[in-house]
């Protein structure tokens, strides 16, 4: 399961994040060879993301509920200072936080049963002279050829260099701290902070279900003049949410880089297409990216399918960045206005809006909203693919 090998295969997948499990998962299902390269040994470590779901992602993909926390219905933003928040409660589950390391292990066993060679410990070295894929594994590099090739490389993606197309240069970076915490008669809840001198041009944040705190923080690198590392622990020794709860010495450390850039525009050519964080398929504004990954992988496991059948590229010119990233002008507009939030005045300034009722009302459209991805238009007869 974990030799590369060389030869020939219909879709090479690079990455095995969700995106490129589920990618993988629904081609192999349709029936055609799938290799899976991924540099890491094991999927059970590394996380990178916190692994929140949205509650349209609930309703639309039926996840292990077994490896979901309880649901969050309350979300609490701090200004700096965080003195007088705003707390917004709906009257439905909209958040759960995955158990990712199970969750990706889950996603791999389903992947392997649908017939998906699995390569771990694996890193594609990219592109030969004569259209090859150079992998390099444990027994050593190896030469694959593949009709098509999927980038689901993270967000500096290689593959996206050797094909030719878009790559990510919009970028913040994220770290996070995740410790089990004891249940208590506390409301889950989502906490924001808004401050600037903390997380520029985002948010810092706490999330508490009941079952386990992930205490983070993201922004621009360049506007952390101590590191990212020391505005984490900054945070973390006054974070809202935290009071009373045991914290334990040794803590799961996470983190990587975020797209916040929207959709990349060329996503896809005659050789392959990108998929999640290599395809920019995370939210301009809120920088969640497990909704977007799941279903842009759908549409990309259909375009392929109808290739490979089609014995020619030319269904993936369905694949068209450009055109769902127009209906991301909304997001991309407050991504922009974010970014220009520099100073805890600024900040304090602008969280006064969401005092008002049309600031609050704004506040709930984006946090609960029933809003998504784009969901792609469909070839007739199709369908959205859903997660196994």
């Amino acid at each position: 399961m974990t030799d590369a090998g060389s030869g020939r295969v219909d879709v090479l997948v690079v990455g095995a994040g969700l995106a490129g499990l589920h990618t993988a998962t629904l081609l192999a299902r349709h029936g055609h060879e799938v290799l899976l390269a991924e540099r890491r040994r094991t999927l059970g470590g590394a996380v990178r993301t916190t692994g929140i779901f949205v509650r349209k992602t609930l309703d639309d993909f039926p996840l292990p509920p077994e490896l979901l926390g309880p649901p969050i219905r309350r979300v609490v933003l701090h200004p700096p200072g965080l003195r007088r928040p705003v707390t917004l409660d709906s009257d439905r589950d909209e958040y759960r936080v995955g158990d990712m390391a199970p969750l990706y292990l889950a996603a791999a066993r389903t992947a392997a049963d649908a017939g998906v060679r699995l390569a771990l410990g694996t890193r594609c070295a990219g592109r030969c002279d004569d259209g090859g894929w150079l992998l390099v594994g444990p027994d050593g590099p190896g030469v694959v050829r593949a009709r098509y090739v999927v980038g689901a490389d993270g967000a500096r993606s290689r593959v996206a260099r050797d094909l030719g197309l878009d790559r990510n240069r919009h970028l913040l970076v994220g770290a996070e701290e995740v410790f089990p915490v004891a249940p208590g008669d506390r409301t889950p809840a989502f906490h924001c902070v808004l401050d600037p001198s903390l997380a520029p041009g985002y948010l810092a944040w706490v999330v508490d279900d009941g079952r386990h705190a992930h205490v983070g923080v993201a922004g621009y690198a360049d506007r952390y003049p101590h590191g990212l590392r020391a505005a984490l622990d900054r945070f973390s020794a006054s974070a809202p949410g935290l009071s009373g709860l045991d914290r334990p010495a040794d803590v799961e450390r996470r983190g990587g880089p975020i797209p916040v850039g929207g959709l990349l525009r060329r996503i896809g050519g005659s050789h392959g297409l990108l998929v999640g964080d290599a395809a920019g398929a995370v939210s301009p504004l809120t920088a969640g990216g497990l909704d977007p990954c799941l279903r842009l992988s759908g549409l990309a496991a259909e375009v392929l399918d109808d290739a490979l059948r089609a014995g020619r590229p030319d269904p993936l010119a369905h694949y068209d960045g450009a055109a769902l990233r127009a209906r991301f002008r909304g997001r991309l507009a407050l991504r922009r206005g974010l970014a220009q939030v520099r100073t805890p005045a600024a900040a304090t300034a602008a969280f006064s809006v969401l005092r008002t009722p049309p600031g609050r009302a704004a506040a709930r459209r984006v946090l609960f909203g029933d809003r998504s991805f784009p969901e792609p238009e469909r070839h007739p007869g199709r369908t959205a693919a859903a997660v196994p």
